[in-house]
């Protein structure tokens, strides 16, 4: 992601210094499909309190999946304190969920770390999606946001920021709200271990799924989203059946990419 950086920005600036407003921001294309809004992006406190309030309900979702991972970190011998702090500084269930789930004694490091490249990769895409409303942020500030996405409230900000809102800051309202929801329930979880069990029986696995098929809703733009997300589905498909591990995830978003790239520039 190509940023402007100002070597004077600390990382407390994200917070505290929201209020400025960032420089013009590239202009719509003459379609308006997907560009960015030809209105200045700003970093307010607006932006933030939007985000945080919209993403209240999706978070309170993502929680539920929270206590699941708190559940099979316990399980795998995982403290209280050891779930909380990696659910706070990692902020990806699905690697998370994946890495205890590879825990073992003695640990399998090479494994983990690869296996959790493998399925983080895919955050470069969006960060890449992000990149045409960001690049004139200050980097601290934007650097701050992205330490807060996740695949849901990444899907709130491009509905937010293509309908020409310009509200910057709301990626990290809405991380804000995903952060908290999902570190409080992984303590949850991590606290009832023992007496929940196993957590899938009360149907805490499929309760991702769920809102990702929300999202998707939200984000279908019609007849011309079929496409790349056939494409994603057939490639995800073979890709999970071929090749080992969770590459599948980022073969499945990549071919969707090239789609689109095909489709528009060609």
């Amino acid at each position: 992601m190509a940023i402007d950086t100002d070597a004077s920005d600390g990382p407390e600036s994200v917070l505290s210094d929201v209020s400025e407003r960032g420089d013009e921001g590239p202009q719509a294309s003459e379609s308006g499909s997907d560009a960015p809004s030809a209105e200045s992006v700003t970093f307010e406190w607006d932006g933030v309190r939007a985000g945080f309030l919209t993403c209240l309900p999706v978070a309170l979702g993502v929680g539920g999946y929270g206590i699941a991972f708190g559940v099979l970190a316990n399980q795998v011998g995982l403290s209280v304190a050891e779930a909380a702090l990696m659910s706070a500084t990692v902020l990806a269930g699905a690697s998370q969920i994946v890495a205890v789930e590879l825990w073992a004694d003695p640990l399998p490091v090479a494994a983990i770390l690869v296996t959790v490249f493998a399925i983080n990769l895919r955050y470069s895409l969006m960060g890449a999606a992000l990149q045409p409303w960001f690049r004139h942020l200050r980097s601290s500030r934007v650097y701050g946001s992205l330490f807060f996405m996740a695949d849901e409230n990444w899907a709130l900000t491009m509905r937010e920021l293509t309908s020409g809102s310009g509200r910057g800051a709301f990626l990290l309202g809405s991380g804000i709200a995903m952060w908290l929801f999902w570190v409080g329930s992984t303590i949850v979880g991590a606290l009832a271990g023992e007496t929940v069990g196993d957590p899938t029986q009360y149907g805490f696995d499929f309760i991702l799924a769920a809102v990702f098929v929300a999202l998707a809703a939200e984000l279908w733009e019609g007849r011309s989203s079929l496409v790349p997300w056939l494409v994603a589905l057939a490639v995800s498909v073979v890709a999970a059946t071929l090749v080992p591990g969770r590459w599948y995830i980022l073969l499945g978003g990549l071919a969707a990419a090239s789609v689109e790239v095909i489709r528009y520039d060609g």
